[in-house]
């Protein structure tokens, strides 16, 4: 709809007018996750119109005296909880791109702007649609993005490991004390990040929790995987919880191996030293991870992680100021 609705209803109006044109930032459906509940709020036909700097007031003006009230049956302007907006929003392009993730990767992006920016906001960007891109930025932005450089990506899936290693043998150990909420709880944590693993391995960005467990379903090849962990999160006692987050680890573990960014290992679970916990030893493979990265100053970095491995707070995510200097302190960067 909204492709239909930029070349239909807004390219006609902007004739002669150097501009891009897309559907991306945020939104269920820039990333495909909208449904009819979707449509309760917020929604309709939109498009993201990248104008010139200078040029946006006058941009935005030539809009909103032709676009039409509706589109396909939709309102073109629409809005929630009293906030009022149009379903064309006008910027520049080097703005929008600060204001949502901090920086401007048509200037570079360096490792601090890499680790500080949420993977909801890298997906809101990389993801969704260009439908028009005259001022000939916007598709190289897109891919400046699109995935990490290999070094820092072998050190964000060291730091998911790490965060593995440091819990996968407490369900078992909460469970051996009788303390069965204990463990599932950390069972459930322990999912997670398996999730986030997951799709880390497979060159996604994971989205936030409203979306996790919809993108690992749609990641090929994880139908097993999704299996062992809804098993560990219904479980009704810690021997089988753990049971199935080693089975899981199991299959992280393979992934690992075939994506070939450090030397194979052994992918088999093992007791947790003499307690009898099935583990995986996330370290083991954080390690090898960290052992093949070549840029010194990423091999340096204490295993603290991204943003989202440092903080899940909504309020510190979404404001890119906050996010990168709680990254560059946790990290000893500079912001």
């Amino acid at each position: 709809m909204s492709r239909a609705f930029y070349a239909e209803a807004v390219a006609p109006l902007l004739t002669g007018v150097a501009h891009s044109a897309a559907l991306i930032g945020p939104g269920s459906e820039v990333l495909e996750f909208d449904t009819a509940r979707s449509a309760d709020h917020d929604w309709g036909p939109r498009v993201l119109v990248f104008a010139e700097p200078g040029r946006v007031a006058a941009v935005e003006a030539r809009v909103a005296a032709g676009l039409p009230e509706r589109f396909g049956g939709f309102p073109t302007v629409f809005g929630y909880h009293g906030v009022v907006r149009s379903g064309v929003v006008v910027a520049e392009l080097g703005a929008w791109l600060r204001e949502r993730l901090g920086f401007d990767p048509s200037r570079g992006v360096s490792l601090v702007d890499w680790l500080s920016v949420p993977w909801q906001g890298l997906a809101e960007v990389t993801r969704g649609e260009v439908f028009h891109d005259g001022l000939g930025t916007l598709e190289a932005a897109r891919s400046a993005l699109r995935w990490y450089p290999d070094d820092v990506w072998r050190y964000v899936l060291a730091c998911q490991w790490r965060r593995i290693a440091q819990e996968e043998p407490f369900p078992g150990r909460c469970g051996e004390v009788g303390d069965e909420l204990g463990s599932a709880v950390v069972g459930a944590r322990l999912a997670r990040e398996v999730m986030r693993l997951a799709l880390l391995l497979r060159r996604r960005y994971p989205p936030y929790a409203k979306w996790l467990g919809s993108a690992l379903a749609r990641l090929p090849g994880s139908a097993e995987l999704g299996e062992s962990l809804e098993r560990a999160v219904a479980a009704r006692s810690w021997r089988e919880r753990q049971e199935s987050l080693a089975a899981a680890y199991a299959r992280l573990a393979a992934l690992q191996n075939r994506v070939a960014l450090a030397e194979p290992l052994d992918g088999r679970v093992r007791g947790f030293h003499d307690r009898p916990f099935p583990v995986i030893g996330g370290d083991r493979f954080a390690g090898a991870l960290l052992g093949a990265v070549s840029d010194p100053v990423v091999k340096g970095l204490p295993l603290v992680g991204c943003v989202d491995q440092v903080c899940d707070s909504v309020d510190l995510l979404l404001e890119p100021r906050r996010a990168r200097a709680v990254t560059a302190a946790a990290l000893g960067l500079t912001a």
